[in-house]
């Protein structure tokens, strides 16, 4: 199936000779850097979001802290995105340098 085909892809590096591509491991790292960052920052997101916007813990949120919330969560994630394309640009930057 498919996940073969990666697979030994993957393994034998392209047929080039068993060297490793080091821009590709690069990239994989970054892959993962970039997975690792994201889920700090939605549980540092929702970390702050419920603490500013929950006054008392209960079983259910009413209406204006779903509101607070989902507000609190966009202005977090716009942030999050305006780094990320100044990052991204960076690295088109750099590599088109290389």
């Amino acid at each position: 199936g498919m996940e073969s085909g990666f697979s030994s892809d993957f393994g034998s590096g392209g047929g080039g000779g068993g060297k490793l591509d080091p821009g590709l491991i690069m990239e994989q790292v970054k892959v993962q850097i970039a997975v690792a960052n994201a889920q700090e920052l939605l549980q540092r997101m929702t970390d702050k979001c419920f603490r500013k916007c929950i006054g008392k813990p209960g079983g259910a949120l009413d209406n204006s802290e779903q509101k607070c919330i989902a507000m609190c969560m966009d202005r977090y994630m716009d942030s999050w995105n305006t780094v990320s394309r100044a990052y991204n640009s960076r690295l088109q930057r750099e590599r088109a340098n290389m």
